[in-house]
């Protein structure tokens, strides 16, 4: 909490009104020490998030928490959208669980989490909406193409990618989701090593809707920050008008069939 208070600080210095957290900032690690660090959204990361909110006049997504919901079995993943006044403007709780084998290390999300089930558009002091996913999300296009219909023009994305998918996926996956949905995406990566041998490839980065990277953090713990021009983006929604020309009715989901 001490870092994440000095990165928002900087970045709020630097001229930054939207500020993004990445995943699990609280805590991360193995299963108990997840258990140990899981917070409810009454507790003091969202106690924290929600003064610094109001004492920077910002707009804060915090991340995402280790939530122990109420009566729930199971914890959650949990992002939280703070706004100027310190007041929680959305919750999201992540929807796809990271259950995957990557360079022979198995992850397990589920054991420990349950996943959410609702998409979440939120919508900044400034009235910009604002889609909600974290980390694992950004692999299911589905998700961002529903945010973009409801009207999303930035998207954050908190992260604890590991490094080989870092290395290989993660700017790749950014950029595509930007040009898609013609939105801006905001993606704050943990860097370095964690307990249990897992470890995150930073490269945090701030992409505009015609792919461009606008931002990249350096191979170190900071901050970044850019301009969102909102014109520009309409400009660009209007010249190649990708969303305005979806056939939903010619799109149809196709029986399952699992690889």
């Amino acid at each position: 909490m001490a870092a994440a208070d000095r990165l928002v600080r900087a970045a709020a210095a630097d001229g930054a009104t939207l500020i993004v957290l990445p995943e699990k900032w609280t805590a991360i690690g193995r299963n108990e020490d997840l258990r140990a660090a899981s917070q409810t959204l009454e507790g003091p990361a969202v106690a924290w998030a929600r003064e610094l909110a109001r004492e920077l006049a910002i707009d804060l997504v915090a991340g995402s928490i280790v939530e122990r919901p109420a009566g729930a079995p199971k914890l959650a993943n949990t992002s939280v959208h703070v706004n100027p006044q310190g007041e929680i403007a959305a919750v999201y709780r992540k929807v796809h669980m990271f259950d995957v084998e990557i360079e022979g290390r198995s992850y397990r999300e589920s054991d420990i989490e349950d996943p959410g089930d609702e998409v979440v558009l939120s919508k900044t002091a400034q009235g910009v909406p604002l889609g909600m996913s974290i980390c694992y999300d950004l692999r299911f296009p589905e998700l961002y193409r529903i945010l973009a219909v409801q009207g999303a023009r930035v998207i954050v994305v908190p992260a604890a990618f590991t490094l080989p998918t870092t290395r290989d996926h993660w700017e790749v996956l950014l950029r595509a989701r930007a040009i898609e949905n013609q939105a801006f995406v905001v993606a704050a990566n943990q860097i370095g090593p964690h307990p249990g041998g897992h470890r995150s490839g930073g490269r945090s980065m701030i992409v505009d809707p015609w792919g461009v990277v606008l931002a990249q953090a350096e191979d170190r713990e900071g901050h970044i920050v850019a301009d969102l021009d909102l014109e520009r983006q309409l400009e660009i929604r209007a010249q190649l008008p990708a969303l305005a020309n979806r056939r939903p009715s010619a799109y149809r989901w196709p029986q399952e069939t699992h690889a």
